[in-house]
């Protein structure tokens, strides 16, 4: 006749066992430096990452939920991360406000115009872009080498 102290003994290898495995799966998506998550400023979607093929992979997955892609590089083609990241609506509302992970920046906007400002190092670069429902729009930042 087991008592409830041989019962507790027995089974709790087996139920830490699984707490462990449960918190592992959840937790391994959850890494903050992970860009397979989408992260929301003002109910706009984004999404930064870009180093290394695993995370170019996933970005790519990712895109057809997107209709505008920053790219962040130097002039010699060497590409930039922890780049901020400015959107402004036509009216100079800004939208987002974030730092790039990577050097990919996704972002999914209303139809309309905007302009970005990038910011990398100090030096800022600005552009102007019209997003439309047709297709992923890309824009391309470019710094000088230091």
């Amino acid at each position: 006749h087991e008592t409830e102290l041989d019962m507790n003994n027995k089974f709790l290898p087996k139920t830490i066992a699984a707490f462990l495995l449960v918190s592992a799966s959840l937790f391994a998506g959850a890494n903050p430096n992970s860009d397979a998550v989408a992260q929301s400023a003002g109910g706009i979607a984004y999404v930064s990452g870009g180093i290394g093929t695993e995370s170019i992979d996933r970005l790519n997955v990712l895109a057809a939920d997107f209709n505008l892609k920053l790219v962040f590089a130097l002039k010699s083609g060497g590409y930039l991360s922890d780049v901020r990241v400015v959107i402004a609506d036509g009216k100079g509302k800004t939208l987002i406000d974030a730092t790039s992970e990577g050097p990919w920046f996704m972002t999914k906007l209303p139809l309309g115009a905007y302009g970005i400002v990038a910011t990398s190092a100090g030096k800022s670069v600005k552009r102007q872009v019209a997003v439309g429902a047709a297709r992923l729009t890309t824009v391309d930042f470019r710094w000088a080498d230091e």
